[in-house]
This record gives C-alpha cells, structure tokens and sequence, in this order.
C-alpha cells in the first residue's frame, strides 16, 4: 500500500464495505461514528501534547490507528455522497493559496 492514491484509498474503502460490511451506514451515523473517531484522536492528542495525563494502561501509540479510523469513517461519507476526494482536496488547497498566500507569512504570530 506504498503510494496509495486518495483514489485508490476511495475504493480500497468501497471493496471493503461491499465485501466485508454489508453496505454503508447511513450518512448520519457515519457523521456520529466520525465524531467519535475524532474524539479519540483529540483524547491522546491532548494527553501527549497537553496538559492532560495518560491514565494507567494508556499511551500515545494508538495515535496511527486512530487517525486511520477518522480517514476510514471520511472515506466512507465520501463515497457514499458521490465526493471525489482527489478533486476536493485539489479545490480546497487552491481557495485556500488564493485566500491565504500572504496572509500567513504576515502573521507575526507564526514568525
């Protein structure tokens, strides 16, 4: 899986789906599963780069994983919506050249 395309993440995900889960969840359970994904992140997130501390049997080396939870569960509402994920993250990183490509590098917080 070396080099592995948004596109081909696209329908790695959809062969899995038809051929191990049956059919997709609905759109918003998979919005509720992507927030729940998301919240694990945040937990070791803010236990490793907080202030927050692991509780006993915890650690940071779940992160991975739980990162390709979020990307898995994104995937699917991707798929299931019709979203080229290629194309959209084309267009959001053009809106964001044409929005941000100065204003950053003029933020003296980040110099």
């Amino acid at each position: 899986m070396d080099d592995l395309t948004i596109w081909e993440a696209q329908q790695m995900v959809d062969d899995w789906i038809k051929k191990h889960g049956v059919r997709y969840f609905n759109e918003l359970t998979n919005m509720a599963i992507l927030t729940e994904e998301v919240g694990e992140v945040a937990r070791i997130i803010s236990r490793e780069y907080g202030d927050q501390s692991f509780k006993a049997g915890e650690d940071s080396s779940k992160l991975g994983e739980e990162l390709a939870d979020v990307l898995f569960v994104l995937i699917c509402l991707a798929n299931q919506t019709g979203i080229n994920l290629t194309d959209a993250l084309s267009k959001s990183i053009e809106k964001k050249t044409n929005r941000d490509s100065s204003r950053h590098k003029n933020n003296p917080k980040l110099n």
